[in-house]
């Protein structure tokens, strides 16, 4: 079957300009109107009926697009926005990409054919031109990820902050060969912990070795792997400031199977502060993000804009907490 992207290629145009000429074809220019029906029956394209049907109406449905809906961590983000869209008469249609940029596309046409009112990400793998063009014809609003510069609500933590603050707990408890497993590089809250990671080794004349510096890909098992790999270093590192809890849950287990003991032999620190590390032996060392009050903010400021006010302020940056436990120890001596 045909999708909207198949017109868009066709005619030589943008998605949303196809969208456009279903919807307010005076808005479009004559000649790229003419191009645009000339595609769509070359290729028999069938606008979606649901679509046609709410051209003038609300859908009173919002779409949260989600990198991973396994994750803990997504789940409480989506419990926040739940019950927001809830409160004022919404449901939530949910779409997970699972951690594929194809994908996030593929829901995005869900936008485009007018089947939501407006759309939260929780993920921002596309390019930053494409949303920002989705962005000025649809109700959008971006949370937990981001992208620089871009022109759109966006409601996260300071992950570079957040990673630096892990990194000192680390050095003002006496450590000094410190490693860090990172999430993967296309990502840009892997970048930033990276740098906060960093600026924190920089600022305290402590040196980056390479060799200690792994990249996982979010899961439990990419957090055990990496860290065998920085057990079986000549000369290990004695603490692991790790991209999230779940890879951190990994790490600990691979330190625990090697027959050494965390925090005795190396301190391990997490992030996101999900429901398990209060329970997992040892109990994780975490930065926690308010998660519940990213996903009500972000539903927050979606119905500003389907109610069509204009955000005077469109970047919100909630506060993290540093939550200390058992897998960081005690102050060295």
């Amino acid at each position: 079957m045909m999708k909207m992207i198949d017109v868009a290629k066709r005619a030589n145009v943008s998605t949303a300009t196809v969208s456009r000429v279903l919807r307010k074809p005076d808005k479009v220019s004559k000649d790229t109107r003419e191009k645009v029906l000339e595609a769509i029956k070359e290729l028999n394209y069938q606008p979606n009926m649901v679509a046609r049907q709410f051209r003038t109406k609300e859908t009173k449905t919002v779409l949260v697009v989600i990198p991973d809906v396994t994750s803990p961590f997504f789940s409480e983000v989506l419990r926040g926005i739940e019950h927001i869209a809830l409160e004022s008469g919404y449901r939530v249609i949910l779409g997970d990409t699972e951690n594929n940029i194809n994908r996030e596309h593929e829901y995005i046409e869900l936008l485009l054919q007018q089947q939501a009112d407006g759309m939260i990400l929780l993920t921002a793998r596309m390019d930053r031109a494409r949303l920002e063009e989705i962005a000025n014809q649809f109700p959008v609003v971006l949370a937990c990820e981001y992208i620089d510069e871009l022109d759109v609500p966006t409601v996260s933590i300071d992950n570079i902050s957040a990673a630096r603050k892990a990194t000192e707990h680390f050095i003002e408890l006496g450590h000094t060969r410190i490693a860090h497993i990172a999430g993967p590089m296309n990502v840009i809250l892997s970048r930033d912990r990276l740098k906060g990671y960093e600026q924190a080794m920089i600022s305290h004349q402590l040196h980056i070795e390479p060799l200690y510096i792994k990249e996982g890909d979010f899961s439990l098992e990419s957090g055990y792997n990496q860290m065998l790999h920085l057990l079986e270093l000549e000369v290990p590192p004695t603490a692991v400031f790790v991209f999230n809890d779940l890879m951190a849950i990994g790490a600990i287990k691979a330190i625990k199977d090697k027959g050494l003991r965390v925090p005795e032999d190396i301190a391990v620190v997490g992030f996101d502060n999900i429901k398990m590390t209060s329970v997992f032996e040892p109990n994780i060392t975490t930065i926690d993000q308010p998660k519940y009050e990213i996903g009500k903010k972000a539903m927050d400021l979606l119905l500003n804009l389907m109610n069509g006010e204009t955000l005077q302020k469109k970047k919100f940056v909630l506060k993290d907490e540093l939550i200390i436990r058992e897998s960081s120890g005690f102050k060295r001596i």
